[in-house]
């Protein structure tokens, strides 16, 4: 059995994070957002940043959670 470092759980907090932003973003563009959306309001949104920063710490969060294991006895 593999032991979990402060790396781990550091790692799984992030992952967290960027599992419940990624989910106020799509939340707010489904049930909140303009009716018609149209290609410049996709390339101008504000979500988009939001979007890319969540993706960013959740391969973070996993990075560290797989390196943030040491082998047990």
């Amino acid at each position: 059995m593999k032991e979990r470092t402060m790396v781990f759980w550091i790692g799984l907090i992030l992952y967290a994070l960027a599992l419940v932003e990624l989910f106020g973003v799509a939340w707010v563009t489904i049930f909140m957002g303009p009716p018609r959306y149209t290609y410049e309001y996709i390339i101008k949104s504000p979500v988009i940043p939001l979007i890319v920063g969540g993706v960013v710490f959740l391969v973070i969060g996993i990075v560290m959670m797989r390196s943030g294991r040491r082998k047990g006895d």
